[in-house]
């Protein structure tokens, strides 16, 4: 006989991680990388809870990648800016 096929659902908070990790390369950098990975750690703990009624790992792991990508580009652009201005304030120093 036929059998009822058991659907799973996404995930939202993997849907939400992967949406502000798409927002924190776009319009919110700080927030919307924050919230991806808060999100998306969050749905990944809910989908293993739940494998049977639950899908959307890929989402979110996409934002997660997203959300730590942008954290990470964060720090580096904020040491190139400090080393930078740093060493040419202590040139400006040395030279005077």
């Amino acid at each position: 006989m036929n059998t009822p096929v058991a659907y799973r659902q996404t995930s939202a908070m993997a849907i939400i991680s992967l949406v502000a990790g798409l927002l924190g390369w776009s319009l919110l950098p700080v927030i919307g990388s924050v919230v991806a990975i808060v999100t998306g750690h969050l749905a990944r703990a809910e989908i293993r809870r739940r494998p049977e009624a639950l899908e959307g790992d890929g989402l979110a792991i996409a934002g997660l990648v997203l959300g730590y990508l942008m954290v990470a580009m964060a720090i580096i652009g904020l040491l190139f800016v400090f080393l930078f201005f740093g060493g040419l304030l202590a040139f400006i120093a040395a030279a005077s």
